[in-house]
């Protein structure tokens, strides 16, 4: 505690007042009857390849809603609730799945990937998806999240390195408290080992789970296990990263390129096509040029931010998070920054993962122990010393602000550690059994009718709805100038691209 609350004494109510933060939220397009809509992008929201608030993520079903860089948290919510709301209008009878996992899935080669035009960069995100799909299978890919995008000025890479390796030994905090995908459809499984119980009729579910998204059923890969990812300094996490990109691994030399009918069956043969690929809860990250590669950016100009990826959409929300969530994260990233962070080890690594499973999983068993310095520790007894850490970070953030609202999501947080049936993951399962006979189609059918009717009664300004359609009309003409500007084959433009040259400096 002593060393939290001197290193806070460090940081200026600029740096404070300085936080920025943004979304990037998944959604799959569903129909009225809760299966997957196989409809294309609608043409009404512009190009997924250049519109900046609205793309896909995997599939052309799959959404992904993208906010600015905020300050203020209630600019950013209201951002993420003005996209909800044009979105909403260019979908016609479809619907925003407000669940972390997915709707009914068809057959998994029938799952469309996102198409993105004839250039060469759209093509290469197309074939990209396509290896996920050899790689994991597309229904994996259609499980859908909230991305956290964060920075605070005066930091340099070293720092939101210390901040990324305590983040990793904390993150459990995240899916305790706002993990909400406990159940999910049979479909999604279909043909897959599992330790589900049934819960009737076609839905499954994990009777203390918190997350299934970031359990075992979720975003894993046993041979991305194998990479072991060290966050103790930017040369070791680009070294390993690089390594996983550029060496052939042997399963997916089995897969090739191309296929004999000379498609594209996935971009590289190596463990990682590209950086995206590693699963990771968190990120560094860093703002890139046209053609230019993640890691030589960081590598070039090092982190500028860092992105949460552990955060399940919540159903109960109409946008799938809200303000007391954010400052929640704000507080655990200026935790995670300001307490000692030593190194990482082998052994920490392989312990945190098992950590994940296990919350993710059986989070809300109080009988659940976890692993930390070689010795158990039960979930609300970690928690506790960590939330206590976190009650000056809060004061410091309301003294800054003005108000009480992070001592009050501090005080909230504190309760539900203390009474799991108040997590969203309880709720989720007490509301499917109590009023939609244990379905998890049919709960998360209702609450996504509720959002959309909900944001189509809110009032979304001319000018508002003017911006968009600019955004929109101005996205397709870029699709097209970077299709009319490609120069060379898509083979070359690949070779180039994945060059070990251009992910150094």
């Amino acid at each position: 505690m002593a060393s939290v609350i001197k290193r806070l004494s460090e940081v200026s109510a600029e740096q404070l007042t300085g936080m920025r933060r943004g979304i990037e939220k998944e959604s799959l397009r569903a129909q009225f009857d809760g299966n997957l809509a196989l409809t294309p992008h609608p043409s009404a929201l512009g190009s997924a390849l250049t519109h900046p608030r609205v793309t896909t993520d995997f599939s052309e079903a799959q959404l992904e809603l993208v906010t600015g860089v905020h300050g203020d948290i209630d600019a950013c919510l209201k951002e993420l609730t003005e996209i909800h709301q044009f979105v909403y209008r260019a979908i016609g009878e479809e619907i925003l799945w407000t669940g972390s996992m997915p709707c009914c899935l068809p057959t998994d080669e029938t799952i469309p990937i996102g198409m993105y035009g004839s250039s060469n960069v759209g093509r290469a995100k197309s074939v990209y998806r396509m290896g996920l799909g050899h790689r994991y299978g597309r229904r994996m890919q259609m499980i859908s999240g909230i991305h956290y995008n964060w920075s605070m000025p005066g930091l340099r890479t070293d720092d939101y390195f210390s901040l990324i390796r305590n983040f990793r030994r904390h993150s459990f905090l995240l899916l305790y408290l706002f993990g909400a995908s406990p159940a999910v459809c049979s479909s999604f499984v279909e043909g897959r080992q599992h330790e589900l119980r049934s819960l009737g009729g076609k839905s499954l579910y994990m009777p203390y789970g918190t997350s299934l998204r970031m359990g075992r059923l979720g975003y894993q890969s046993d041979a991305q296990s194998s990479i072991a990812v060290s966050y103790n300094s930017l040369e070791i996490y680009a070294a390993s990263l690089q390594a996983a990109m550029t060496e052939p691994y042997a399963p997916y030399v089995a897969v090739g390129i191309r296929n004999p009918g000379g498609d594209y069956n996935q971009l590289a043969t190596s463990l990682l096509q590209i950086e995206n690929e590693f699963y990771g809860t968190i990120r560094p990250k860093r703002v890139i040029r046209p053609g230019e590669r993640p890691l030589h950016a960081l590598r070039e100009r090092g982190v500028e931010y860092v992105e949460v990826r552990c955060m399940d959409l919540n159903p109960f929300l109409p946008v799938g998070i809200d303000g007391a969530t954010m400052r929640f994260i704000d507080m655990l990233l200026l935790h995670c920054l300001l307490h000692e962070s030593p190194p990482d080890t082998l052994e920490e690594i392989a312990a945190l993962g098992r950590n994940q499973h296990h919350v993710a999983s059986h989070g809300r068993d109080p009988g659940l122990k976890l692993e930390r310095g070689g010795m158990e520790i039960s979930v609300p007894n970690w928690g506790d010393a960590v939330l206590a850490e976190m009650e000056p970070i809060a004061q410091a953030l309301d003294r800054t602000h003005g108000d009480g609202d992070y001592v009050r999501t501090l005080n909230m947080a504190r309760a539900t550690l203390h009474t799991p049936a108040c997590a969203p993951s309880a709720r989720v399962l007490d509301a499917m059994t109590e009023s939609h006979e244990s379905s998890h189609v049919r709960f998360i059918m209702a609450q996504s009718l509720a959002a959309k009717s909900s944001l189509l009664s809110r009032p979304l300004s001319s000018e508002q709805n003017t911006h968009f359609l600019a955004m929109t009309l101005q996205s397709i003409a870029e699709q097209k100038a970077i299709e009319a500007a490609d120069q060379v084959p898509f083979e070359t433009y690949r070779q180039n691209y994945l060059a070990t040259r251009s992910l150094s400096v």
